[in-house]
């Protein structure tokens, strides 16, 4: 976890601003010390007070209430070598506040808990349709999920901090209605009257905490970039100085809603000639003349790679769309590098080259580079479960007061 806690919880949107007093100094001091440890540690009380600009006996009144919170714990001295008397180190502990991580996908549900070390602890999945199931149903089986995992959590020693939940779909700026889902089917859909009300609840788009953990997670990702999130549905996640550009309503990032043929096919957003009609799941399953099964990308990876034409025209036409709509994108928003994610990051190989061409073909300056992403499927997932984990690093005093 190496950005700024502050930074990130600008970038989610989510975050509030601690009082410019006194008080609101010594809690972002704790945040900058946990901060600190979290990305360079094992770490000295020293070593931590150099790195922030604090006195150590500042460092040291804010690891001692940081120990008594359970959010660090000491190791033991530090590694020998060392000039002068060595320290005790410092990490971020194992046990303690953690955060759950969960998604709604139009054919699964999964919860994990990740822990403030950045480690997934506990993992669950539940594959089936949600497509047209009322919201009711889907979270009831997506509460006993979450339940399972808190429940596996807690035997290790952590308790759950929070939990943030990614859906396919436009989200409320209140962090929990689901104002449109057509993938699903729900409209309007408040989540927090139907989730576990004892943990703090945040819901945003998939593509958004997709790009998130890209931002976080990623390796040497820049801080100017555009996540593609692609399966059934496509979304995109705008990442402009290492912040989210939501948009006015919170709504941005539709790019699987961004027509590339005009008098195309319906989509149930309400055009036509969407992109998720030629580079979503679906569309490449039924270009390729193959039947969803439950694997689908798995199925299309696998005829690709035996040379299967009908599968790698599909994917090649796939990634022509797919060029044509993010062309749009880079040509207004001059990103550094696009980064593909999702399930279709694992057809990349079948995808670029056309994608590629395309962007090259039409991209107004230098072609914009294409990077595939090491998460895959699993962004959205860690991207929610990190962001509970990085609201903890910020504001460390909150999640004491509720422990």
């Amino acid at each position: 976890m190496t950005a700024p806690l502050h930074e990130a919880r600008a970038a989610t949107g989510r975050g509030r601003a601690l009082p410019d007093n006194q008080q609101g100094m010594r809690r972002r001091n704790l945040g900058r010390v946990l901060h600190t440890v979290s990305a360079e540690g094992p770490l000295s009380r020293a070593a931590v007070a150099s790195r922030i600009g604090l006195t150590r006996a500042a460092v040291s009144t804010l690891v001692d209430e940081l120990i008594r919170s359970g959010l660090l714990e000491e190791l033991g001295p530090e590694r020998p070598g060392r000039v002068g008397r060595p320290g005790s180190a410092l990490a971020v502990s194992g046990r303690g506040p953690a955060g759950i991580g969960a998604e709604v996908g139009v054919d699964h549900l999964t919860a994990c808990v990740v822990d403030l070390r950045g480690r997934v602890r506990a993992r669950a999945v539940r594959h089936g349709t949600n497509r047209d199931r009322a919201p009711e149903p889907v979270t009831r089986q997506l509460t006993a999920l979450i339940r399972e995992v808190v429940a596996d959590a807690e035997q290790q020693g952590l308790w759950a901090a929070g939990l943030a939940l990614a859906v396919p779909g436009l989200i409320a700026r209140d962090g929990r209605t689901v104002v449109s889902a057509p993938n699903l089917g729900w409209h309007d859909v408040d989540l927090g009257a139907l989730l576990p009300t004892e943990f703090p609840l945040t819901v945003d788009n998939e593509a958004n905490f997709g790009g998130l953990a890209e931002l976080w997670l990623g390796d040497g990702t820049p801080r100017d970039f555009l996540h593609v999130s692609a399966e059934i549905g496509i979304g995109a996640a705008v990442v402009v100085d290492g912040r989210l550009l939501r948009g006015t309503r919170g709504f941005a990032g539709e790019l699987g809603h961004v027509p590339v043929e005009p008098d195309g096919p319906a989509c149930p957003c309400g055009g036509r000639g969407c992109l998720e009609q030629y580079a979503g799941e679906e569309a490449v399953l039924r270009a390729a003349g193959l039947e969803p099964g439950e694997d689908r990308v798995a199925l299309l990876a696998a005829r690709a790679a035996a040379g299967d034409d009908a599968v790698r025209r599909a994917l090649r036409d796939a990634g022509t769309a797919l060029g044509v709509a993010l062309t749009g994108a880079v040509n207004l928003l001059d990103p550094e590098t696009v980064v593909l994610g999702g399930a279709l990051s694992r057809l990349a190989p079948w995808l670029l080259p056309s994608l590629e061409a395309e962007l090259a073909r039409r991209t107004a300056g230098p072609a914009c580079p294409v990077a595939v992403s090491r998460l895959g499927p699993e962004g959205p997932l860690l991207g929610a479960a990190h962001s509970v984990v990085r609201a903890v690093l910020d504001d460390p005093a909150a999640v004491a007061e509720r422990a």
